[in-house]
């Protein structure tokens, strides 16, 4: 009998990640770690590369964390260190997440011999080419099983020849809203916005993935109509320079503001009027759950992690990937039609509350973990 259940020992979960930047995965690894309960389990997270922005939650719930220093792509030398953590600390779980963990990490868990092995697949990933999706196929199959959080995902990957019922769907949590309100002028100000202005907002990185050019042009045709809204993309990445330029050779900085880098934006959210997401590939945007649990009607680009949160006519609009008129036609009939907005707004944060819960996920993470140590134990069990 599997030593977990013969003493009624905690089980061991090692969390392994590249780092803990502000993206969605971490968030969500740092929520999973901190949830999990202390008297089930015991949760120990290995970082590849480096710590960052959400290092500080982890050390502030008191989770272990061991940074194994990866310097490049195939460090051979990180690959045994994390190979001597895994085995020094004996998880019951390895649990990856994002394609760098994902590859490097299980390596690493079955070169340490850890009983059940599980990755996670945050988004749909089309700059996959052959030689990553076969690392993915072949490492699937020494996988227990895989996460994620949008059926699309699943679908991608299925379509990848990737064994679809190794995946199993765990949707993201969101706590819920604990922040202390702001006025609108306020808000705005801090936005460096003039609060007369209506508000149209967007968050994240600053990469090709969010089409943020797109998104400029369909603030500008927002804007010949409505000349006192304004396009508010909060967020930094390596695509600043070239945003900028391209919205001064589109449209004007108070038609299209770029706000930078903020830690309030759970402040910031209700107070706009409309959110916008134009990504061409997401597995469950963070950022559309949060506008939805703020009352914000959404609109976004109809691709499959969209689809899985954006309830169409029901919640916000989706709009075909890429199409900058459907963007300011759905956004100025909002913009013009208030009890529309507000009832968008309502039943996409009654979603959110119901479906898209931080208990829920963490729950559905332990019951995966406590079902594949029973199989493991079962598995050993003499007939």
């Amino acid at each position: 009998m599997n030593a977990i259940h013969s003493e009624n020992r905690r089980i061991r979960v090692a969390l392994i990640i590249p780092t803990m930047d502000r993206g969605g995965a971490e968030k969500q690894l740092c929520l999973l770690a901190s949830g999990l309960d202390r008297d089930a389990f015991d949760v120990h997270v290995f970082l590849l590369t480096r710590g960052g922005p959400r290092l500080a939650d982890l050390q502030d719930a008191g989770i272990p964390v061991t940074l194994i220093g990866k310097r490049f792509k195939a460090d051979p030398t990180a690959l045994w260190r994390l190979k001597k953590a895994l085995q020094a600390f004996r998880p019951d779980v390895a649990h990856t997440w994002i394609f760098a963990a994902n590859s490097f990490g299980r390596a690493a868990a079955i070169l340490a011999g850890v009983p059940s092995i599980v990755a996670s697949e945050r988004c749909v990933d089309p700059w996959k080419g052959w030689r990553h999706l076969a690392i993915d196929r072949a490492l699937a199959k020494r996988s227990d099983a895989i996460t994620t959080n949008s059926q699309g995902v699943v679908d991608f990957y299925a379509g990848h020849a990737i064994d679809a019922n190794k995946f199993v769907v765990i949707p993201n949590g969101i706590p819920p809203r604990h922040v202390d309100d702001i006025s609108r002028d306020e808000a705005l100000d801090r936005l460096g916005i003039d609060p007369s202005r209506r508000l149209i907002l967007a968050v994240g990185r600053l990469w090709p993935q969010k089409r943020y050019r797109d998104l400029i042009w369909a603030a500008e045709l927002v804007a010949t109509v409505r000349e006192d809204t304004t396009l508010v993309i909060i967020g930094d990445g390596p695509q600043r320079g070239e945003l900028l330029r391209h919205r001064d050779t589109v449209t004007r900085p108070d038609r299209v503001w770029f706000a930078g880098q903020h830690d309030d934006v759970a402040q910031l959210l209700p107070h706009a009027d409309v959110f916008w997401i134009a990504s061409e590939y997401e597995g469950q945007s963070n950022a559309v759950i949060e506008a939805m649990q703020a009352g914000v009607p959404v609109v976004a680009s109809n691709i499959p992690g969209n689809v899985d949160l954006v309830v169409h006519g029901e919640t916000g609009w989706l709009v075909k990937l890429g199409d900058t008129a459907d963007f300011a036609r759905q956004t100025l009939a909002l913009l013009d039609d208030s009890q529309e907005a507000e009832r968008l707004g309502a039943a996409g944060r009654q979603r959110i509350e119901q479906e898209f819960t931080v208990e829920s996920m963490v729950r559905r993470h332990a019951d995966l973990y406590r079902r594949l140590c029973v199989g493991k134990a079962g598995s050993t069990d003499p007939a």
